[in-house]
């Protein structure tokens, strides 16, 4: 089991949601230096004062990840100051939905998603994994939040899904690379939840047997088998049985049972999401 004991924890979209829920629980389980990156600097700062209440040093930075730019001068901070982070929580993420893929607009819809959900947490990693894997007297972790969207296809979240997919091939991709290039100190959990009731997907509904996860149910299922080293973890038990049914049922079959049992396919129609 991972110790956040006296860690250095690095989070991005900390400003709300999982990703403030990640930050304080690496504030109370021990954690010296809490990085908050988001671009609401109010939100940093309210969170960066519960940080100090439990005791830990928060270190909020106002970074655009969807800027290379951005993320490149936050790092060389990061790193100059407080030297590779023991813990790194890819958390930012941002959808778009409920309209067909030719109906996006690519400025609006696209761009930005591609940017923030997939290209993002490559670049963060790339840019702190030489420093990560120099030391190998201590254990480090990658936590990279996907979804559930990353193995069953939906509509009207085309390019979300396309963003997590990426994430998904990406991050357990780079879990195996660690491992066959000697770095086990440094582990990959990649987390795949359905929806989540905070506010990103207002209006969605979850499927069959699928309510929405509350934040808290869902940062603890990611921060257990992120400590663990667990490789994907899933919640709740539908997106397992989703991805085995999609696994062994015709592509006909699965449709039906997706679309008119477990109602996958219309999970998107009245999503607002957030303002």
């Amino acid at each position: 089991m991972f110790d956040l004991k006296e860690t250095t924890v690095l989070v991005t979209g900390a400003g709300m949601g999982m990703g403030r829920l990640f930050a304080l629980q690496a504030a109370r389980e021990g954690a010296k230096h809490v990085v908050l990156w988001d671009i609401d600097e109010a939100a940093l700062e309210r969170v960066a004062d519960e940080i100090r209440a439990l005791g830990a040093t928060p270190h909020p930075d106002a970074v655009d990840v969807a800027d290379p730019a951005a993320i490149d001068q936050a790092a060389g901070t990061l790193l100059a100051t407080l030297g590779a982070p023991d813990l790194v929580v890819n958390n930012a993420g941002i959808v778009r939905g409920n309209a067909w893929f030719w109906e996006t607009e690519p400025r609006r819809d696209i761009e930005p998603v591609i940017r923030i959900n997939t290209l993002a947490p490559m670049h963060i990693a790339r840019t702190l994994l030489p420093a990560m894997l120099a030391d190998a007297s201590r254990e480090r972790r990658i936590l990279n939040i996907a979804s559930a969207a990353a193995t069953v296809s939906n509509p009207r979240m085309s390019v979300y899904a396309a963003s997590k997919w990426a994430m998904l091939g990406w991050s357990d991709s780079l879990r195996l690379e660690l491992q066959q290039s000697g770095h086990r100190h440094v582990r990959v959990t990649t987390f795949c939840p359905s929806y989540i009731a905070t506010g990103m997907f207002e209006g969605a509904r979850g499927p069959l047997l699928t309510p929405l996860m509350s934040p808290e149910s869902a940062v603890a299922a990611a921060w257990n088998g992120m400590r663990r080293g667990t490789p994907i973890v899933m919640k709740p038990w539908t997106t397992r049985l989703a991805k085995v049914l999609k696994g062994i049922l015709p592509l006909p079959a699965w449709d039906f049972v997706a679309g008119r049992i477990f109602h996958v396919y219309n999970s998107m129609d009245n999503f607002r999401g957030r303002h």
